[in-house]
C-alpha cells in the first residue's frame, strides 16, 4: 500500500494518519479549483444552443455588465459563474453555482445566485404557462431587490452578440483571487441566517 493511500476499506476503520493524509490531499486538490472553474467556463462555449450567444459569452457579458455597474469582486465572480451548472444540472443549475460559491463569498452573493433562476423566470415563464411572479414569495427578503437587480441589469440583458464583452482572461485573476481563498474564511463568509 502506498504512503499516499489510506489503510481503510470502510471509513469507520480509518486512523488519524489516514484522515490527516486525506486532509492534505483535499487541500492540495482544492488549490486547483480556479483552474477547474476556468475550464468549466470554457466548456460553456459549446453548450446549450438556441441563444444568439454561447453560454460562455452570456456569462462573460453578465460579468462585464456587473463590473461596469461597479459591483464588488464577489458579485462579479458570481455573475461570471452563475450558469456553470447548466451542463450537469439544467433544471437546478443555480443551486450548483451557489454551492460552488458558498465557501468563498458572503451569504448575500450565494443567495442571489441560488435564487437567480427563479427570479430570471419572471422574464419568460408566462410564455410557457407559468407564473412570472413566483419570485414574489421572497418579497420582503432582505436580498430580494439585490437578486431582482442582478437579473434585470445583468443576467436577462446579456444575450447581445454586439455588446463589448470582456474576455475570460480579463476575469481570470478575479477567479483565482476569490477561489484561492481559504474555504469558509470568516473574513469573507459570515455565519448569517439566510
Amino acid at each position: 500500500m502506498s504512503a499516499k493511500t489510506v489503510s481503510f476499506l470502510q471509513m469507520k476503520d480509518g486512523t488519524q494518519a489516514d484522515y490527516l493524509l486525506l486532509d492534505r490531499s483535499e487541500r492540495d486538490f482544492a488549490r486547483g479549483l480556479p483552474d477547474r472553474i476556468l475550464e468549466t467556463l470554457h466548456r460553456l462555449d459549446h453548450s446549450l444552443e438556441g441563444y444568439r450567444v454561447s453560454r460562455l459569452e452570456h456569462s462573460l457579458q453578465t460579468a462585464t455588465r456587473a463590473e461596469a455597474d461597479g459591483a464588488d469582486e464577489e458579485m462579479i465572480v458570481a455573475a461570471l459563474i452563475h450558469d456553470v451548472g447548466d451542463e450537469l444540472a439544467p433544471y437546478n443549475h443555480a443551486e450548483i453555482a451557489a454551492g460552488i460559491l458558498r465557501p468563498y463569498v458572503r451569504p448575500e452573493v450565494t443567495w442571489v445566485v441560488a435564487q437567480h433562476s427563479l427570479f430570471q423566470s419572471y422574464y419568460y415563464v408566462h410564455h410557457l404557462g407559468g407564473d412570472r411572479n413566483a419570485r414574489d414569495r421572497f418579497k420582503g427578503h432582505r436580498w430580494f431587490a439585490v437578486c431582482a437587480d442582478f437579473c434585470e441589469r445583468w443576467d436577462q440583458a446579456s444575450f447581445d452578440p454586439g455588446y463589448p464583452t470582456k474576455p475570460l482572461g480579463h476575469f481570470e485573476p478575479l477567479v483565482r483571487r476569490i477561489f484561492g481563498r481559504d474555504a469558509h474564511d470568516p473574513r469573507y463568509v459570515k455565519a448569517v441566517a439566510e
